[in-house]
């Protein structure tokens, strides 16, 4: 083995996780030669079993262009049976990696993924401190160590506050890293290089042009043999609090002074921070729709679903009426959308732009007005990932009858090559050293800052009950009264 290896030693190697993305993912960079360096993937896990076996297991979850290379890269997989539960187990754990490194023991690289219940990372970490396997000089290019910390990052404010608070006692935030898998995502990716290398966009980013700006992250599946988990979290805490602020941050962001990480992570604390918490019970309830899906004729009702107290008032949608409080965006709404069992599995932002002062083709009143809300720009997160812009066009004949129109962008008919998995981008650039996808402690802490403002509204004397959609649905109409005035509807997903 060539010097400077790097180890990706993944806690929680039994789990679903592990299996269906982190093995995936890593197998796919390097079929296609991504990593600088020779990887080892080590399992670590309570279950007794062997490294074969364990090899045997993870072949089955791969594809047929995975499992064409699984020959050469499953002899540097392996599983170490261990305890993160026990302290002691640690300092065996060292030096079973130590041993695998070989005579490169002092030189390789090690990143440590804690796939685990979120009860067992802060003592996975102290534990790992604890047998000094943590401890790198920041100047040291190869015998590095970094920390991948999957979600929940804490249940509230304060949980996430006392979690930095454990990591930083034992790790420098340089070795953090936080992952949201979202950020992994193509075109995700591509906002900020759309946003910022096109200059017919900047002109228009601001208050000025815009009405809205809409977020949207559905799901077709509901909690199914989960529910258990499930209520203890729900969509606020589940997708709201990560996924769609930072979704919220990437489109609302200033531009960086540079594409350094911590120049890109700052300018999204910056929105975050301007995220304007709900001030009491009142504005919670006009600005926030919180909802769970009943039964249709192919799913059960989310009360009924295994593990769901029969009077659950978890929610299962979610809709926020948001306001970023900063010069560029002080009166523009962010509509953020998730949910359960609805119609269709989408993810997309939807930036819709004022309508021009009059309508000459239509009338002088508002509702002819309202008509030209369609000037828009749509980016499609999953599962067609792309960009569309909508716009008006005449129809061909007498009269002045205008049509919807838009053109389009799809990655899979522009581009040859395969667009990376969210995971494998995200894990090369963990081994890489690159942070910019990954989420900062302070962004951690103002997300939460800003939904625990709707959980205490949720939780003061008075609050009503979640509202109720049928399975399969759009959703709940409650969530449309969101939409004030031209500002627009919720998008559907079908374009």
């Amino acid at each position: 083995m060539p010097t400077h290896p790097v180890q990706v030693v993944i806690f929680g190697a039994s789990g679903d996780l592990t299996a269906r993305k982190l093995i995936p993912a890593l197998v796919d960079n390097a079929r296609r030669g991504a990593f600088a360096q020779p990887v080892q993937v080590i399992g670590v896990a309570r279950r007794p079993k062997s490294s074969e076996q364990w090899r045997d297991e993870l072949a089955s979850w791969l594809n047929d262009a995975q499992k064409a290379v699984w020959s050469q890269f499953a002899p540097n997989v392996y599983y170490v049976q261990s305890d993160v539960s026990d302290p002691t187990a640690f300092e065996e754990l060292n030096a079973d990696l130590d041993e695998l490194a070989d005579e490169f023991a002092a030189t390789c690289g090690r990143l440590f993924y804690l796939a685990l219940a979120p009860r067992l990372f802060a003592g996975t970490v102290e534990g790992l401190s604890n047998a000094a396997m943590l401890a790198s000089d920041p100047l040291m290019e190869h015998a590095w160590r970094r920390c991948v910390i999957e979600k929940p990052f804490g249940t509230d404010l304060g949980t996430a506050q006392w979690l930095n608070l454990v990591l930083r006692k034992h790790l420098r935030e340089d070795q953090i890293y936080r992952i949201d898998h979202y950020l992994g995502k193509e075109t995700v990716q591509n906002l900020l290089a759309f946003r910022f290398t096109n200059a017919i966009w900047e002109p228009l980013w601001n208050r000025d042009h815009v009405e809205s700006i809409e977020i949207s992250v559905c799901e077709s599946v509901g909690v199914g043999e989960r529910g258990g988990y499930y209520d203890k979290a729900g969509a606020l805490r589940d997708m709201v609090q990560n996924h769609l602020m930072q979704l919220l941050a990437l489109v609302a962001m200033e531009a960086p002074t540079s594409m350094a990480p911590n120049a890109v992570r700052g300018e999204k604390v910056k929105v975050l921070d301007a995220l304007i918490p709900f001030a009491n019970p009142i504005d919670v309830w006009r600005d926030v729709v919180r909802a769970q899906y009943t039964a249709n004729d192919d799913m059960v009702g989310y009360l009924e679903a295994p593990g769901v107290p029969p009077h659950s008032t978890t929610e299962t949608f979610v809709a926020v009426r948001a306001t970023v409080h900063n010069w560029r965006w002080n009166g523009v709404p962010f509509l953020l959308r998730t949910g359960k069992a609805m119609n269709r599995r989408y993810s997309e932002i939807v930036v819709r732009f004022r309508a021009p002062p009059a309508d000459l083709f239509g009338g002088p009143n508002v509702a002819d007005v309202c008509r030209l809300r369609p000037n828009e720009l749509i980016m499609r997160i999953q599962p067609d990932e792309g960009i569309r812009i909508g716009f008006l066009v005449k129809r061909p004949g007498p009269g002045a009858v205008m049509a919807h129109a838009k053109l389009g962008f799809d990655y899979s008919d522009v581009f040859d090559e395969r667009s990376p998995q969210a995971y494998e981008r995200l894990l090369l650039d963990a081994i890489e050293g690159n942070p910019t996808l990954f989420i900062r402690g302070d962004e951690a802490e103002a997300s939460w800052r800003f939904c625990d403002s709707i959980r205490a509204g949720w939780n003061a004397e008075g609050a009503p009950r979640p509202v109720i959609y049928k399975a399969g649905s759009g959703g709940p109409s409650e969530a449309d009264a969101l939409f004030h005035g031209c500002e627009g509807i919720w998008g559907d997903g079908s374009e």
